[in-house]
């Protein structure tokens, strides 16, 4: 904000960001330059529970931010990635900041193992966004995504990543430590990052 007035962020989905979102709502930033993207989100309705724009729009809305949404709803996620594509292509870019989350499949943002995995970290460094299938399906949310792709994400000025518990910790270590040649997704994003990455971990 201080250097340029405006600023733009990509936050995750999930329940670990959920109190850290409200309390940077209440945190003194003009909000009103602050452009907020989701680093992912569900193929679903803007209204669903399941929609991580929906989340965002609950926890900033009254903040003033501008909230941009990824795609309009379609049930063809290719065509939705494409649009968030376009959609990207058309805001400032690059990310002031890029906040990721991490499954325990070692999953981040919504780059999950599957036909669509290799586009997602591989595909052409001006793509910004992508359709992805999952297989599987993640039970508790069994449908396909729109996520950033690896070179969006390692676009980003500054790049954060928050954990909740032993088990993620300690996952994201063996995901680091294996590095590009790492069968966890968020191995082989973070391993082609020229910036500094902060963990967060929490109990």
């Amino acid at each position: 904000m201080a250097a340029s007035g405006t600023a733009l962020i990509a936050l995750p989905g999930g329940s670990t960001p959920r109190p850290i979102f409200e309390r940077l709502a209440k945190a003194d930033v003009p909000w009103t330059k602050v452009t907020i993207i989701p680093g992912d989100d569900r193929l679903v309705s803007g209204d669903s529970a399941l929609s991580n724009v929906a989340e965002l729009a609950r926890a900033f809305s009254s903040t003033g931010a501008n909230i941009v949404s990824l795609f309009d709803y379609t049930d063809d996620y290719r065509a939705a990635g494409n649009q968030a594509d376009k959609r990207l292509h058309a805001i400032s870019w690059p990310p002031d900041l890029v906040w990721l989350g991490m499954g325990t499949d070692g999953h981040t943002a919504s780059i999950f193992p599957g036909p669509d995995l290799n586009q997602a970290l591989n595909g052409p460094a001006d793509r910004r966004a992508i359709g992805v299938m999952p297989d599987p399906l993640p039970a508790e949310a069994p449908v396909p995504r729109v996520s950033l792709t690896r070179s969006a994400i390692l676009s980003a000025r500054f790049l954060m990543v928050t954990l909740r518990g032993e088990q993620k910790r300690d996952l994201i270590k063996e995901a680091i430590a294996q590095g590009p040649e790492s069968e966890l997704p968020i191995g082989r994003v973070l391993a082609g990052a020229g910036q500094k990455v902060q963990i967060y971990c929490c109990p």
